[in-house]
């Protein structure tokens, strides 16, 4: 299975812009709210035209604005989930899963198909419920379902989890990461949190301001997002400009230090990325003298601030983060950090 996007739109002063390719399995568009990732989807599904381009799934043109294509949405077999799961409020949970199946004229396999879907989403004895009697996870399942029981070739949410609560949030995660993949087919979801995308998806598109700035497989991205917008969007507490001295090592005046990197330095170098997560008392490696700034209690982590003995004053300060069981007793006058964790940022 496969989804080729190459579309453009003006929407006012917003230009969305986006060249992409996915596969099976699930890739998360992630960004900020605004950025143009729901608008790519209402295009993907036919909700809306694109201005020009093309939107291929499987080889079948699904738009060509060059050629004349544009197939309504009932003919695309794009399966959407909205953010509020779209549900018709008086009809009962097995009516809102045969909207799904209004173009199944068998009877005998509209009922078969609907006990199935029924079976693999953990809907029984929920049948003759309405909506608003069910939970937002079960109202979640009834949504999928109701998709579903129509076997789209692509399957596209919005937001899965913006409408439940946090602790109902991460149970459900993995819940629809299994259904996901007995689903077996491309699934596109957007997303403006980094965790949703790092534990749902095999690859990663990072949109910024109607574009796509990297798309990777998930772990390729968050060790190496490549540019200052993805790593901020991946969740790098500390960026700042430096230039390239050779191959292996970069200069950052801000913090009056030079980095050995692991990764070559290539010409265009604009900043570096140290993930928080990766200082360590221990390593040898870009190892300096620090000083105290500020501390952070979280419920399961600390933030240590310091800044490095000739970091300039007017700079904020540099984040460590480390689970309490590994906070020292006392602050370190040095930390370190492997070459390996330095992130090279390019634009």
């Amino acid at each position: 299975m496969s989804l080729h996007v190459d579309i453009r739109k003006q929407l006012g002063s917003f230009t969305l812009d986006v060249d992409f390719n996915a596969e099976n399995g699930v890739t998360s568009l992630l960004g900020a709210s605004g950025c143009g990732k729901s608008m790519t989807l209402k295009c993907i599904a036919g909700i809306e035209k694109p201005d020009e381009g093309i939107i291929e799934l499987d080889g079948r043109v699904l738009f060509d604005s060059e050629n004349g294509i544009n197939l309504p949405p009932q003919q695309r077999r794009v399966g959407y989930l909205f953010q509020n799961y779209a549900l018709f409020p008086n009809m009962t949970v097995r009516q809102n899963i045969l909207c799904g199946l209004r173009r199944e004229r068998n009877r005998t396999s509209r009922q078969q198909r609907l006990c199935d879907m029924i079976s693999m989403l953990q809907l029984e004895g929920l049948e003759e419920r309405k909506p608003a009697q069910l939970s937002g996870g079960q109202q979640q399942r009834v949504a999928l379902a109701r998709i579903l029981v129509s076997e789209p070739r692509l399957l596209l949410l919005d937001e899965p989890f913006s409408a439940l609560d946090g602790h109902l949030r991460d149970s459900l995660k993995v819940e629809l990461r299994d259904l996901l993949e007995r689903f077996g087919r491309e699934v596109l979801m957007v997303t403006h949190d980094r965790n949703e995308a790092y534990n749902m998806s095999r690859d990663i598109a990072v949109m910024d301001k109607g574009r796509i700035l990297a798309l990777k497989s998930t772990k390729a991205l968050f060790a190496d997002p490549g540019s200052v917008q993805a790593a901020v969007i991946t969740g790098c507490k500390n960026i700042a400009k430096a230039r390239r001295i050779d191959e292996h090592t970069v200069e950052v005046p801000e913090w009056g230090i030079e980095l050995e990197t692991k990764q070559r330095v290539e010409e265009g170098l604009c900043a570096v990325g140290l993930r928080a997560h990766y200082f360590s008392p221990n390593t040898q490696y870009n190892r300096f003298a620090v000083h105290f700034a500020e501390e952070m209690e979280e419920p399961f982590e600390t933030i240590i601030q310091f800044r490095y003995e000739g970091q300039k004053p007017d700079s904020p300060p540099v984040w460590w983060r480390l689970t309490k069981d590994k906070k020292p007793a006392q602050f370190p006058g040095e930390l370190g950090i492997a070459p390996a964790n330095i992130l090279l940022l390019y634009d």
